[in-house]
């Protein structure tokens, strides 16, 4: 198979769809790699370093597209690249398209085979592409709070660990999965208050075992949100509903009744977000305020940290990558069910039920589309 690597546009976006290790494996099992030029330079990937590992340097990402069987990228594609995806063509990279109509739309009328890493599942019940960015995200989202609580960026002007005699900042942590798990670690690293609010009593116990009087554990419901949300420093949002839109946990009139200065990071944001109040931002620009509170809704986190974000995507991606070069898409994701579940569109049909549920369009089976 001939596999297409092109350069990220989306803004401040510097990760890269397959590492030269990972391409000289592609290339090991009888494949071939097309990369587009510098499209890892900004984390010391040189083309150099592809070209050792066996790829071909493109200069555009036209030819990436018009050349290759299958496009491995990071991001959603942008509207540039989706006009480029041809009848056929299998494209696997993050989608997160239960928000996103217009991406949706553009994908079907192109005719391609859309896989997204955030609904490829495992055995364990879990999300195996997404959990390491998701670990990543969650770490980041402390370090993103507590820069937006400095005075200058519009926050309290508070320390999340406080200094002898002066308490710490108050964090609570909406969801208590990887992100969220991955976020009440950091913060409690640092010494902060850290309250954690799940609807899953399991893992409120599996978290209060780990980590004991280090934690609060809280079960959560829309009194235990309001009380806990309206006095705190630092809210996480950290909701996932596999494949469709985040609910809107914290309302605007909660928001509205929260600490000047309070800061809001909505890691759900790829999925629409769980604040009432939030909209996608960039690295570029990554805060905005709202009744006095400062929201954190970049939708593309992991991307500050691109070059530990890039190598922990593809320990993750690899295997699968390779399973759809060596077999070919159909037979790869008849004989896997969990890669199976990773297919959203396929040649102008939607075929992941949470999304067409969210989007209110017609939903075909991923089985009976491949069969």
């Amino acid at each position: 198979m001939r596999i297409g690597v092109p350069k990220e546009i989306k803004t401040h976006e510097s990760r890269v769809g397959l590492t030269p290790t990972a391409v000289r494996e592609l290339i090991a099992h009888g494949h071939e790699v097309m990369v587009q030029k510098n499209a890892g330079v900004q984390i010391d990937l040189g083309d150099d370093k592809y070209q050792c590992a066996g790829a071909e340097i493109v200069e555009s990402s036209q030819e990436i597209y018009a050349r290759t069987d299958m496009i491995v990228k990071v991001k959603e594609p942008q509207p540039a690249e989706i006009s480029l995806l041809r009848e056929g063509q299998v494209l696997f990279t993050y989608l997160h398209l239960a928000p996103d109509p217009v991406q949706t739309k553009g994908l079907m009328d192109s005719g391609c085979i859309a896989i997204a890493y955030e609904t490829v599942t495992d055995s364990f019940g879990g999300l195996p592409l997404l959990a390491p960015m998701s670990e990543v995200a969650g770490r980041m989202a402390i370090q993103a709070g507590a820069h937006a609580l400095e005075l200058d960026q519009g926050g309290r002007g508070m320390l999340l660990g406080g200094v002898s005699g002066v308490p710490a900042a108050h964090v609570v942590v909406i969801g208590g999965g990887v992100v969220g798990t991955n976020a009440a670690r950091i913060a409690m690293g640092v010494e902060a208050h850290v309250t954690v609010l799940d609807k899953s009593i399991h893992r409120l116990q599996q978290l209060d075992f780990q980590y004991g009087s280090r934690i609060n554990t809280i079960f959560s419901t829309v009194d235990a949100l309001e009380e806990h949300v309206l006095s705190a420093d630092l809210v996480i949002g950290a909701v996932l509903l596999p494949g469709g839109a985040a609910p809107k946990l914290v309302t605007r009139e909660m928001v509205s009744r929260m600490n000047r200065g309070a800061v809001l990071v909505d890691v759900a944001i790829d999925q629409g977000g769980c604040f009432a109040t939030s909209k996608p931002t960039t690295l570029a620009n990554p805060i905005f305020t709202i009744d006095g509170v400062v929201h954190y809704c970049v939708s593309n986190m992991p991307g500050a940290v691109a070059r530990t974000s890039t190598f922990a995507l593809n320990n993750a991606t690899l295997p699968f990558v390779l399973a759809l070069a060596n077999k070919g898409y159909r037979k790869a994701m008849m004989e896997d069910p969990h890669l199976c579940n990773g297919l959203n569109i396929f040649q102008g049909r939607l075929t992941y039920e949470a999304v067409a549920r969210d989007l209110g369009l017609m939903y075909t089976p991923a089985m009976n589309v491949l069969a």
